[in-house]
């Protein structure tokens, strides 16, 4: 298993992996470094040994399990740097079928890997928000998929540039997310103030809107509005700090 590509993007996937859990949410049940109960006693069995308790698994007999069931499935041997990393965290998180089918998708047409490692952590990040664990887990899939996007880019870039290039390409990436999250936040803020402002009897035509359900459905649309622009908002400040911290590193 002396694979440097593997120990490079593990040990970024590790960290986030952490060590044991059993999170009454979490779908996946007892876990330790990432490796799910079921997916150990599986293992097991293929060795023709008997099952253990997932907490007693070795770090050694985890990234094995790491390399043979989601490395290599997932085509991280083949893939370009960056996109290597991006595409095995995704295939460990949410699947190696999901994580192959967003490489895919996410290829840039023009062989530009930065693009493709946006466009892999993109689509991944839609699909966690689209879970109702979500609101659970929310924060830190956001924070962990722009760790990812940034280091993917950060790797991707350094493959073929100057460290000082490499360092303003980050910093402007961390720029770009930042205004966006401000003119989120600001639209957000427009939006609630909007809403607000259209439970005012006043503005109703109550002849015409006398049950109020009208202002109702606006209070409605205008918060939902204001929450969508708040969690896009969220999300590329964090991308931000994610960029600036892979930019200082440098």
């Amino acid at each position: 298993m002396a694979d440097a590509k593997f120990a490079r993007c593990h040990a970024v996937t590790a960290k986030w992996e952490g060590g044991w859990s059993n999170h009454a949410a979490d779908p996946g049940g007892k876990t330790m470094y990432g490796i799910t109960e079921a997916v150990y006693h599986q293992w097991l069995r293929k060795k023709g040994q008997g099952a253990k308790h997932v907490r007693n698994i070795t770090r050694v007999e985890a990234e094995q399990i790491y390399f043979d069931q989601y490395w290599k499935p997932a085509g991280g041997p083949t893939l370009a740097v960056g996109v290597d990393l991006a595409t095995y965290d995704a295939a460990v998180n949410s699947g190696v079928s999901r994580g192959r089918k967003w490489l895919m998708a996410g290829l840039d047409p023009k062989d530009d890997h930065v693009h493709t490692v946006k466009n892999i952590c993109r689509q991944r990040l839609g699909f966690v928000q689209s879970l109702n664990t979500w609101k659970v887990f929310g924060r830190g899939w956001g924070n962990r998929i722009a760790d990812i996007q940034a280091k993917g880019v950060a790797w991707a870039l350094a493959a073929a540039n100057d460290p000082h290039v490499v360092k303003q390409q980050l910093e402007d990436e961390a720029d770009k997310s930042k205004a966006t999250a401000g003119q989120q936040t600001g639209a957000a803020g427009a939006a609630g103030a909007g809403g607000a402002g259209a439970v005012g009897v006043d503005q109703v035509d109550t002849t015409l809107f006398a049950n109020g359900w009208v202002v109702v459905g606006l209070v409605i649309v205008a918060v939902a509005v204001v929450f969508v622009l708040a969690s896009r908002a969220k999300v590329n400040s964090q991308q931000a700090e994610a960029y600036r911290r892979e930019a200082a590193a440098l």
